[in-house]
């Protein structure tokens, strides 16, 4: 199983061919996204005619919910990270949930989370 960060399907439904492809290997059963990544896509669109099309977009993925865990987690990390990294919450839940979970993160933006200790990367 792989998290997708938020760029990830920004790219994909864009049409970027590289990361249609790096998804099309990862096989369309292994990705996951969180609840959050969910948000930040929702929140993306212009019109209700776009945030349909979203939301059937979405529909076939898992999505994992974040739970008290994954919130103490990203709590933490918004403690530790935000002043000394500029840690934004939506990461710090997206990264949490990958952590707590023990799933590798999929992201172009490895810059914003490289720092947080046991996430793992898909390269």
């Amino acid at each position: 199983m792989i998290l997708c960060d938020t760029n990830i399907f920004i790219h994909a439904f864009n049409g970027n061919a590289q990361t249609i492809l790096d998804l099309q290997k990862i096989g369309f059963e292994n990705i996951v996204l969180s609840s959050i990544t969910v948000m930040e896509l929702f929140q993306g669109m212009g019109n209700k005619k776009e945030l349909s099309r979203m939301k059937s977009r979405i529909k076939y993925y898992d999505v994992i919910e974040f739970d008290k865990q994954v919130s103490k987690l990203a709590q933490k990390l918004i403690e530790n990270y935000s002043l000394s990294h500029g840690l934004m919450i939506p990461d710090a839940i997206i990264g949490a949930t990958a952590v707590i979970h023990e799933i590798p993160l999929f992201t172009y933006n490895v810059k914003n989370f490289r720092y947080i200790p046991d996430l793992t990367f898909f390269k």
